[in-house]
């Protein structure tokens, strides 16, 4: 599917003295700001939150002092206690951080997380045999809060403490606590924890009031778990991410070293791309095709070749995950053959017997193919299980609560869900959601948008602003690795690369040193930079190979630069016109403008005949001049040239 590229970032005078203030570039601070990121001290917390960044005091969280109480009362008394969990990463690594806690406290403690079949959440069944095994006490990591029923079924057998992040129902599980930030009544000023990070403030919690002690240990698992499930890297989060990474690479932990070997990154520092791309996909792997108890023994287990073992297995489960989602995407690509996927609202796609660990993955790639909000269900045993994934603006959470009436159960965030639906129940369910999508989506929502942070040609990248840049980090949610573009770019020694020749690479004109370009499976488009010219988006980057270093920009988006037309909103036309309001004498090439304003030299040269067919500038030797003010109202639309330019470029 074809983008709307959008160059999102302007200068702003202020960029000049934040900046000054902060000790960083405006082209630093300039970022910052678009990520709405204006507080001194907000900006330090952000750049260095290893430094500035404070933890939140885990007793501002609802209940956390109950739970405290409980969970200590269990420690004294040698109660068996059971931390339950869920089978995707957040949850394994949630139940493995609390479980070594509260070892380290002294308690009697085991695990438990059901398996896929099982399905998500508490189960009767479950916690009836745990209290049969002689457990007094289960405590929940990221799931429970949805546990009403089966909490109301074990009162008086089982006591339940409630650790969560997910959104609560309309009515609270009556546990011996229920700690989530989400609650409408919790205070606690950081609302966006992954469920490793409520697990890790109850720790925090422990640890402050028995030992009288700051917890701050196996970071790496908190911060493992909080960028596998993709919550915003702000606060709190940046800080347990920007730690755990560093700790990673010389991680004490036998399973997670034997992992990150496995995965090919030992010895490496590790950034927050390769968790979500290399690391957590392994362990994912364990709770997707087999049981996620073997991704918690591999970060529990104290033994070398256990570790090894079982860190290989999940590499092997890993690509036979990848095999069946493949296979069932190939399917799912065939039933929408029949579908306008181009006039749908939402794509709900049913199949039998689909292996429900990977209909996740399944429907986040059929969102990068046709930008829809999908819903992948997998019909076994009469039942249908289904993984939902969105676009922005579509609420899945408050889009499944209007449809609820259709499904057994459901649970899950803004982007991400899960539900339970009988079959008879699916097209009611596919008609309630297209009927919420059309009262909260517009026509121009379903057109994805690559948001680009400014034009940053070859010439102007140096080894200082990648240096810089890399205060960004770690990138995901929130926080998303910048783009920069580079528009007309014309290709030198354009080359295919690779074993399989599936890698892209040529070299860009900038200055006196060409810089390369690298485009990782973008093979197939060496045709179209040999033509050239062409628009990229990318990120810069320092190279190191055969211990040489070099500068280079790795590719995210190509096309080709014929026919682009510029992009113009009423902003930037306004941003530009005050530039030029500044100034005594307009230039022809408008160059100097396009910089100021953060926008290409083509769309700063179109604005300026804009603002000429509109009467606001006159020629003058040498370029152009501001015109008188107007004494009437001008309107846009009373410009050919933006008329023309009112669609933006696809």
């Amino acid at each position: 599917m074809r983008k709307k590229w959008t160059i999102v970032g302007r200068t702003d005078p202020s960029d000049q003295a934040f900046a000054e203030r902060l000790g960083i570039s405006p082209f630093l601070a300039g970022i910052l700001r678009r990520r709405e990121i204006t507080d001194e001290q907000e900006a330090k917390a952000f750049l260095y939150p290893e430094r500035f960044q404070a933890y939140y005091d885990p007793f501002m969280m609802k209940d956390m002092d109950r739970a405290v109480a409980r969970i200590r009362r269990a420690i004294e008394a040698s109660e068996k206690i059971v931390v339950y969990g869920d089978y995707d990463v957040d949850g394994i690594t949630a139940t493995t951080l609390l479980v070594r806690a509260l070892r380290r406290l002294g308690a009697v403690v085991d695990c438990y997380i059901p398996d896929r079949q099982e399905g998500y959440g508490l189960h009767q069944e479950s916690l009836q045999k745990l209290a049969d095994d002689g457990a007094g006490l289960v405590v929940t990591v990221d799931c429970g809060i949805a546990g009403t029923a089966e909490i109301d079924a074990m009162r008086g057998v089982l006591d339940l403490v409630v650790t969560d992040h997910h959104l609560p129902g309309e009515t609270l599980p009556d546990a011996v606590a229920v700690v989530d930030p989400h609650r409408a009544d919790c205070e606690y000023p950081f609302k966006d924890l992954a469920g490793v990070g409520v697990a890790f403030k109850l720790c925090q919690a422990l640890f402050r009031e028995i030992r009288n002690e700051e917890f701050e240990d196996d970071l790496e698992i908190a911060a493992l778990g909080t960028v596998a499930d993709i919550v915003p890297l702000r606060s709190e989060n940046r800080k347990l991410v920007k730690r755990g990474l560093a700790c990673m690479k010389e991680t004490k932990l036998k399973g997670l070293r034997q992992l990150i070997e496995v995965a090919g990154l030992g010895g490496k520092d590790i950034s927050s791309g390769q968790v979500g791309f290399v690391l957590a996909p392994r362990l994912n792997a364990a709770g997707r095709l087999e049981t996620a108890m073997r991704g918690v023994e591999l970060l529990l287990t104290e033994d070398e070749e256990r570790a090894k073992d079982i860190a290989l297995t999940l590499s092997e489960l890993n690509s036979e995950r990848q095999q069946i989602e493949a296979d069932i995407l190939e399917q799912a690509k065939k039933q929408l053959a029949s579908v306008d996927t181009a006039a749908a609202r939402t794509l709900v796609i049913v199949g039998k017997n689909w292996h429900p660990g990977v209909i996740g993955i399944v429907a986040s790639r059929l969102v990068d193919l046709y930008y829809r909000p999908t819903i992948v269900v997998s019909i076994q045993d009469g039942e249908g299980k289904g993984s939902c994934r969105s676009i922005k603006g579509f609420h899945l959470f408050d889009a499944l609560t209007s449809a609820k009436d259709t499904l057994v159960q459901f649970g899950g965030h803004e982007m991400a869900a899960g539900l339970t639906v009988l079959p008879e129940n699916i097209d009611a369910l596919r008609a309630a959601l297209d009927a919420y999508a059309e009262t909260h989506m517009k026509e121009e929502d379903y057109v994805p948008c690559l948001a680009l942070e400014s034009e940053l040609r070859p010439e102007e990248i140096t080894t200082d602003l990648v240096t810089e840049l890399s205060n960004l980090e770690p990138y995901g949610m929130a926080n998303p690795r910048p783009l920069f573009g580079s528009f007309g770019v014309k290709g030198l020694d354009v080359r295919v690369i690779g074993r399989e020749g599936q890698h892209l690479k040529f070299l860009m004109e900038s200055g006196a040193q060409p810089i390369q370009a690298i485009g990782w499976n973008m093979a197939e488009k060496s045709v179209m930079v040999d033509r050239g010219p062409v628009d990229i988006a990318y990120m810069p980057e320092i190279n190191e190979w055969n211990g040489k270093i070099s500068l280079q920009c790795k590719l995210s988006e190509l096309r080709s630069s014929e026919g682009r037309s510029p992009i113009l909103t009423r902003d930037i036309l306004a941003d530009i016109y005050r530039a030029l309001k500044k100034m005594t004498k307009i230039p022809e090439n408008m160059e100097s403008v396009a910089r100021e304003c953060g926008v290409n030299d083509s769309t700063a040269k179109t604005a300026l005949r804009i603002f000429e067919e509109l009467g606001l500038v006159v020629p003058d030797v040498g370029g152009f001049r501001l015109a008188p003010a107007p004494k009437q109202k001008l309107h846009l639309e009373d410009s050919e040239t933006y008329r023309k330019s009112v669609i933006e470029r696809q």
